[in-house]
């Protein structure tokens, strides 16, 4: 909570949209703490977040008012899907606009493609002159085109390809996870940081709140949780994260089964919100019991004492041009608590990552082979786990790389500083 005596000069006024609910721990660790930080930067943020299910209304907004943030909120509809979709957008896109009527916010920030139509209509249909700042999460389109649900250049995918064209066109600047992304949208901003339009581009990693999440005592969490769990001796492969779609269930049941034969004390972490299911009968199928794995979610302030009683931390995505644009959560979070990393090659940043800082270890090929291959090395990784949580703080650290890069782009699309409204 701000200091009430600290004078705070307001440098732009914004409203943050984000097509998620406002408890999804996405939401939690990968948009608050960021709009925590622009407060504290000296911006005034708003959030507006769609619900899919019943929230304290009073609980979430005074706990976001104490961090300076105003919550704003509209119920998601699911099904059927394109229609849904489309009435969220109108329903979100006539909320905004009378909000901005109001509030005659600076920026509307755009959490991915939905929100962004969302902000495009507004200024379209409003006389809102907000600049519009498009946070690009993923190349959406080929994403679901990717995960089989979209037909790769059918209808629906064609569509929204020249939506996204309209929306890239009207943005006034732009945000991308990874350099890769940056490369195959705006190039020729790598050394300025500028698009040819004149737009400012800058690349935001997922960044880890190291003062929430990762300032307890390593060895007192490790040896907590390896108690509770009953793993004092095992070697533990840790994932964090979602399961199916784009993330190789299949295969990291395979690595972990390979892992097992060279290694009897493999045991495998899952702290995941996905249907158990989803790699439960996979792991058995392999030979696996109860007691060689564990799966279930666990609160957000506890993820990093799991992380610290493990001893890799596993990273597995579909390789496509899609997701030359993912930044995986899960990287930085393991690096925060020491871990070396286990990946696949060919997603993001990853490969440069892993291979310039020895942060870990890249699967080249995914198959029998290639596993031994990485686990023979991860096995043997000798680097420093001291030095992977400082390559955590300098690549990945919420205030000084995430919340310092998103406060400079809020300054440059509103140069001139406001004082109190």
């Amino acid at each position: 909570m701000a200091d009430p005596l600290t004078p705070i000069i307001k440098l732009s006024k914004a409203l943050y949209i984000c097509y998620f609910g406002v408890n999804e721990p996405l939401v939690q660790t990968q948009v608050i703490p960021y709009l925590r930080e622009l407060v504290k930067g000296g911006h005034e943020l708003s959030l507006l977040t769609f619900e899919p299910g019943e929230v304290d209304e009073a609980s979430v907004r005074g706990s976001l008012a104490e961090d300076g943030i105003d919550w704003y909120w509209l119920r998601y509809h699911k099904r059927p899907s394109v229609p849904a979709t489309l009435f969220d957008i109108a329903n979100g896109a006539r909320f905004i606009a009378k909000l901005a009527k109001k509030q005659h916010f600076d920026i509307l920030h755009a959490r991915a493609h939905i929100p962004m139509i969302m902000a495009h209509l507004v200024r379209k249909w409003s006389i809102s002159n907000a600049r519009l700042l498009f946070d690009i999460r993923g190349f959406v389109p080929e994403e679901y085109a990717d995960a089989g649900v979209w037909k790769d250049g059918g209808t629906i995918y064609q569509t929204f390809k020249r939506v996204e064209r309209r929306l890239m066109a009207e943005a006034d600047g732009f945000i991308v996870l990874t350099e890769a992304a940056r490369d195959v949208l705006f190039a020729e901003s790598r050394e300025t940081g500028i698009d040819r339009h004149g737009r400012p581009v800058a690349v935001i990693p997922c960044c880890v709140d190291f003062e929430r999440r990762f300032s307890m005592n390593r060895a007192a969490g490790r040896m907590r949780i390896r108690s509770e769990l009953g793993i004092e001796n095992r070697f533990v492969f840790a994932h964090v994260g979602a399961l199916g779609g784009l993330y190789l269930s299949d295969e990291i049941a395979d690595l972990l089964t390979a892992a097992k034969r060279e290694n009897e004390e493999t045991f495998g972490l899952f702290l995941t919100q996905s249907d158990p299911n989803l790699i439960v009968p996979r792991l058995k199928d392999r030979g696996f019991v109860e007691g060689d794995f564990f799966v279930g979610r666990v609160p957000a302030d506890r993820v990093g004492d799991y992380l610290y009683a493990s001893d890799v931390g596993l990273s597995f995505v579909k390789a496509t041009f899609a997701t030359k644009s993912r930044s995986p959560t899960k990287i930085p979070e393991y690096l925060a608590a020491g871990l070396p990393v286990l990946a696949n090659e060919g997603v993001g940043d990853v490969n440069a990552l892993l291979e310039k800082h020895r942060a870990g270890i890249l699967i080249d090929e995914l198959s029998e082979h290639g596993y031994k291959k990485a686990l023979r090395s991860i096995f043997a990784f000798d680097t420093d786990r001291d030095s992977l949580i400082k390559l955590a703080h300098e690549s990945f650290d919420l205030e000084t790389v995430g919340g310092q890069r998103y406060g400079k782009m809020y300054s440059s699309l509103v140069p001139l500083a406001r004082g109190p409204r």
